[in-house]
């Protein structure tokens, strides 16, 4: 198969985007070669607004190509600019490029204007932008004599800049007389328009210099405006001047600015308008003035901000949005707050768009009688109008071709000839700009040509694409075909991508894409093909990578960086440091793969990456070198400003040890009442050295510092001096207030007393008051010492009081306390719940109601009820109480129900209910009684089966342990389980309650039955216990077995069969010990016959079994018999003795099984085991 390019669209993985943006590159650079006959293509043109220096010539550019090499022609301001006239301008030879040498002389203004390239040859016409020529202008600023400002602190400013119109707009920045840039904040900030902007005046903006400064980008001038001077007065100056004016009451007139919400400088208004066109940086712009300075916040209010294109600049109070499209248009909001206040402005942001390509019109090489198009479409807003041109003339005026017909924006070409040759312009304009495309229509008959060198090599990485070039030309357009290897074999497009512009993409190249690659190219003049070569070398891996390291100034660390690559491949390991080059330095040393840097210092930190380098691929790896330390304590302590509730301190950090201080730590001593011991204060930020620190009165303060950085705190610094504050009354009362009574008759008032600290003075007491509830008219009140409790005896049991505790030093009382309820003590309810009633659910469970004892007899706060329950003998309810077990329940809150679970069926039960306070419990209700009804009984308590005969069973058991009722009868089930442990058909029996004891008659011999017994009550039956037995065996049955088993010719054929065994035995033996191998003996030592019996070792005859000794069990199935009588007189030989009769039974360990002990519990093997085959005693009886 042969592998065509056919034009198709095909979903490629994300991870190929840059690929195909390469692959669109190129197939965009496919053109004519230049050896062929073409219309002109424009090359280079100056921009469309050319600002140019009028200190320099002016080069206005234009470059083609063409065949024949085409001519050019300027028009200027719309008609022609005849160059040959003006000893100025000259053209460039086999250029359309201009110079006008303005620097002999001349002006630049002279030459401004609209210019247009034409470059022509025979095949058609093509022609550059409109480039409109303008000189760059630099203005100075016009003379203005400004006065000096005066203002007030505080006060709002706004300082205008102006500066002159330029072309292009200059750069506006304030400075100083020393050229230094002024600083801005959030408090002042120059603006878009360039004014400098105050949100409020602080003493130290008062300068004399404020100097606005213009740079014009385009002729490298800066021009300056005259210096503005401004004077911030504070209240103190301006109380002097007003005292050197006013009389004494007037004085004090004049005082400090006061804080004001905020108001917008600029822009003006509640609501504006901007318009941008698309594509633009979208800039906005809010500042606002006001005192705390405001912060400025933005929003969208139909949507969101864009998150990867918006920025904000200048403190927050420009909004940037760039590559702004039809979608941001919309309302936008600014917002300025400060603790006063907030107001807002809403922008109103209209997104226009001059004309912008769709799709531009492609250059269209086509053969005679060939069909084409040229499309044009582009978008704008307002949406652009299209027109078209042949030859730089508007197509309706331009001369007719049969072969074109225009539909809109597309040209269709049919059954072209070579006079269809032509450059057709695209012009998409709207009021805000314009595009123009030149696209030629170029009929030509020429065969294939491959434009890529002959034996060109690829190297290329394993597993990553490999691109075969294949560039070409021909008219009619060719085919591409790709081969591989020299036999020619077809490639297969599951595997390979070819590319409209005759590329061959191996998506993952592997080593067994290596080889030689041929393209042919075809069309109905001729073919052409191109052999290139593929090589697949290894990529280059970084198998072991550097790795982070922390280490202490002066250690040594060393950096691993071990390489694998293509050893077809040169390989350098380049080490950088923080992206540049290492030190030139002797602790740095580089060995192969390692870096060793030696006496590391602090500089030596940042990131160290190891680069392996070949001449196809690259691979880094970084690793971070962290020279730390926690920081030097800080030092130089200082305390100023000091009042009598704060204090400023000061201080110089240590050094931080490579690590930033994130933040300090003050702590401070009480030298008065906690000597000795350091408490936090305060935290402030790292870049902060002084903190303002809130005292509290009569505190000997000394305060130390720690400076904090990743790593951890320094040691504090040396403690400040002392400073004692002066004596106040108390800033805050005892917390934890309460009222308790401890007794029926007091209360108790505690609280938690303030500890020194907090006593703001000297001489700490308390005021302690109190004033019952709906009772007293004035408050009660008592000052104590500095202790915690006080208690106001003779009180009414359990009423409320409000109470309040205010402390108060030598200098006065602390701020009016809080009121907080308490309570009286609480004493015994005197009152039982009444109409106890009680309602029996069901056997288990009885339901209590009772009504709830007024208020005011419970005496206390309700903790709940509590049940008292017990069972008792009917009629004795009053005797033995003492040794009557009771259990109890309390039922939380005033609930006047609750349920008694888990009570005993049948059963005579009493109860009462009392009321629980936080004393303790009320008297009790009158005792209730009530009957459960009765339930089912339990299982029987045992049940065994005893004196097992032929044909019955006797059945001996235990009444229920709880019967829960009175026993109305037993119900005993049973069935057969035959051979094959199969149930046989259930037999239902009733027993009278009153027995305990039962024998079932006319039951099978030798039969395993299974029972199932339960008591009944009138509730309903109970559970059933469970039991196996099995009957015993015919006697003369049994007998008759052994007679047969002890006849001699039974004997005699036993004897035979052993005899034949040894033989074989024997035989066996022989051969072994003659180095053969008898090997039918593992297979019969692996199955040996049952029917085989051992011998004797001593005289060689046939054993006996023996329960005792021998262990080989017999064959499963056997039962074992009720009782374990085995006849004396029988045959010591009897198969009866062997458990190969039906009287005796062994177990699959050998062990005889007993008589059934009639207990639940018994052997598992029992109830799984029966009669799977018949034993050889009962084969024989079959054939009697």
């Amino acid at each position: 198969m042969q592998l065509k390019i056919m034009p198709k669209k095909k979903r490629l993985p994300a991870g190929r985007v840059a690929l195909i943006l390469f692959l669109c590159q190129m197939i965009s650079a496919l053109e004519v070669p230049l050896d062929l006959v073409q219309p002109p293509t424009i090359t280079q043109q100056s921009p469309k607004d050319y600002i140019i220096d009028p200190r320099e010539n002016i080069v206005i550019q234009c470059e083609a190509k063409g065949k024949p090499p085409p001519s050019f022609s300027w028009t200027r301001n719309g008609t022609h600019f005849d160059i040959d006239k003006d000893p100025l301008v000259t053209m460039q030879p086999g250029s359309g490029t201009l110079t006008i040498n303005i620097m002999s002389e001349g002006k630049a203004e002279t030459y401004e204007g609209v210019y247009q390239c034409t470059a022509r040859n025979e095949r058609g016409a093509a022609i550059s932008n409109n480039i409109v020529v303008r000189p760059s202008r630099s203005p100075l600023w016009t003379k203005e004599k400004l006065e000096p400002i005066t203002l007030r602190n505080g006060q709002s400013l706004v300082l205008p800049c102006r500066p002159p119109l330029g072309l292009p707009p200059p750069i506006i920045f304030w400075m100083d007389n020393s050229f230094q840039r002024l600083p801005q904040s959030e408090r002042v900030s120059q603006g878009l328009n360039g004014d400098l902007y105050f949100s409020n005046v602080l003493p130290e903006d008062t300068r004399e210099d404020y100097i606005c400064y213009a740079r014009f980008n385009h002729t490298q001038t800066i021009q300056q405006k005259q210096p503005i001077s401004v004077k911030v007065i504070s209240v103190d100056e301006l109380n002097d001047t007003i005292a050197a004016n006013l009389s004494d009451t007037e004085f004090y007139s004049a005082k400090p600015n006061r804080e004001r919400p905020p108001t917008f400088l600029t822009p003006e208004g509640n609501t504006s308008n901007k318009e941008e066109l698309r594509g633009n940086v979208l800039s906005l712009e809010c500042i606002a003035e006001g005192l705390p300075t405001p912060v400025i916040y933005w929003i969208k209010e139909d949507g969101t901000l864009p998150t990867n294109r918006t920025f904000y600049r200048n403190f927050k109070k420009t909004l940037q949005i760039i590559q702004v499209s039809e979608a941001d248009s919309g309302n936008y909001q600014c917002i300025a707050k400060n603790a006063l206040g907030a107001i807002h402005h809403t922008i109103s942001v209209t997104v226009k768009a001059a004309p912008y390509w769709i799709l531009a019109p492609q250059n269209l090489v086509l053969s005679p009688g060939e069909d084409g198009s040229l499309i044009c479409r582009a978008n704008g807003n307002p949406k652009p109008r299209i027109s078209w041109l042949s030859n730089g003339v508007p197509i309706e005026i331009a001369p007719d071709d049969p072969s074109r017909k225009i539909d809109g924006d597309t040209i269709i070409f049919s059954n072209v000839q070579e006079r269809s040759s032509a450059v057709y312009q695209c012009n998409a304009s709207n009021e805000y700009g314009y595009l123009l495309a030149n696209a030629f229509v170029n009929v030509l008959a020429e065969p294939p040509r491959i434009l890529t060198s002959a034996n060109t090599l690829y190297q290329v990485i394993a597993n990553r694409p490999a691109l075969l070039d294949c560039a070409f030309f021909g008219s009619p357009l060719p085919t591409i075909e790709w081969f591989k290897g020299a036999k020619g074999s077809a490639l297969r497009d599951d595997i390979y991508v070819l590319h409209e512009n005759g590329t061959l993409e191996i998506p993952v190249a592997q080593k067994d894409s290596t080889g030689t690659y041929t393209c042919v190219a075809r069309n109905k003049l001729g073919m052409a093909k191109n052999e290139v070569h593929l090589e697949i070398k290894d990529p280059t891996r970084i198998i072991k990578q550097p790795e982070y390291a922390v280490v202490q100034r002066g250690s040594t660390v060393s950096f691993e960086c071990k390489v694998k690559h293509d050893h077809t491949l040169t390989l350098t390991i380049t080490w950088l440091k923080d992206n540049g080059e290492l030190p030139s330095d002797g602790r740095f040393t580089v060995d192969k793969d390692h870096l060793e840097v030696a006496d590391v210092r602090d500089s030596d930190g940042g990131a160290y990456t190891c680069v392996a380098n070949t001449t196809l691929d690259m691979v880094s790896a970084s690793a971070v070198l962290s020279v730390v330390d926690v920081p030097n304590p800080p030092f130089d302590l200082e305390l100023t400003d000091q009042l009598d509730k704060s204090v400023q301190l000061s201080w110089t950090p240590g050094d931080d040890n490579n690590s930033p201080i994130t933040k300090f730590i003050i702590e401070y001593e009480d030298a008065m009442h906690e000597a000795g011991l350091w408490h936090h204060q305060t935290e402030v930020p790292g870049t902060q050295t002084t903190a303002q620190l809130k005292l509290s009165p009569y505190v000997n303060y000394s305060f130390r510092v720690m400076a904090v950085n990743s790593l951890g705190r320094s040691l504090p610094s040396e403690p400040s001096e002392q400073y004692l504050t002066k004596a106040a009354e108390p800033d805050t009362n005892p917390t934890a207030v309460e009222g308790l009574g401890s007794e029926p008759d007091n209360l108790v008032i505690t609280w938690k007393p303030l500890n020194g600290f907090e006593s703001n003075g000297p001489g700490l007491q308390y005021k302690v008051s109190w004033l019952q509830k709906d009772g007293d008219d004035e408050w009660a009140s008592v000052v104590v010492a500095n202790v915690s409790k006080y208690i106001v005896s003779g009180t009414p049991t359990f009423v409320p009081y409000l109470i309040k505790v205010q402390a108060l030093n030598d200098v006065g009382f602390a701020p009016e306390p809080a009121v907080v309820m308490g309570h009286s003590g609480e004493d015994l309810p005197m009152v039982a719940p009444g109409n106890v009633r009680v309602n029996v659910v069901n056997s288990t469970l009885a339901e209590v109601h009772w009504d709830p004892v007024p208020l005011k007899s419970i005496r206390g706060h309700l903790q709940g009820y509590r049940i008292y329950y017990w069972k008792a003998q009917e009629g004795s309810l009053k005797r033995n109480r003492r040794h009557i077990e009771k259990k109890i329940l309390t039922f939380q809150g005033s609930k006047t129900h609750g349920m008694l679970p888990g009570l005993e069926p049948f059963s005579h039960y009493a109860l009462n209910v009392r009321v629980v306070n936080g004393k303790g419990e009320g008297p009790a209700s009158p005792d209730r009684v009530f009957n459960t009804p009765e339930g089912v009984p339990s299982a029987p308590s045992s049940l065994k089966i005893v004196n097992p005969t032929l044909d019955s069973l006797t059945l001996e058991w235990d009444p229920p342990s709880r019967p829960n009722g009175i026993l109305t009868e037993y119900t005993l089930k049973y069935q057969p389980i035959n051979s094959t442990h199969e149930l046989g058909p259930l037999v239902d029996l009733k027993i009278p309650a009153n027995k305990t004891r039962w024998t079932l008659k006319n039951l099978n011999f030798s039969t395993r039955y299974k029972f199932y017994f339960y008591a009944q009550t009138a509730a309903g039956s109970g559970s059933q216990i469970t039991e196996e037995a099995v009957t015993t065996v015919d006697e003369a049955m049994a007998s008759r077995q052994v007679d047969i088993a002890t006849q001699g010719w039974f004997i005699g054929l036993m004897c035979a069969v052993a005899l034949l065994i040894l033989i074989l035995l024997i035989v066996c033996f022989i051969r072994r010990n003659k180095g053969g191998k008898y090997p039918v003996k593992e297979k019969e030592d692996a199955h040996a016959d049952p029917e085989i019996q051992p011998m004797k070792e001593d005289d060689g005859t046939f054993g006996e079994y023996s329960d005792a000794e021998d262990h080989k069990p017999l064959k499963k199935g056997s039962r074992t018999p009720s009782d374990r009588t085995v006849k004396k007189e029988d045959s010591d030989d009897s198969l009866v003795d062997y458990g190969e009769g039906v009287n005796g039974q062994f177990n699959e360990d050998g062990s005889f099984i007993g008589q059934y002990s009639g207990k639940k519990e018994k052997e598992p093997a029992e109830g799984n085991e029966s009669s799977e085959a018949p034993s050889p005693v009962n084969a024989m009886n079959s054939f009697v």
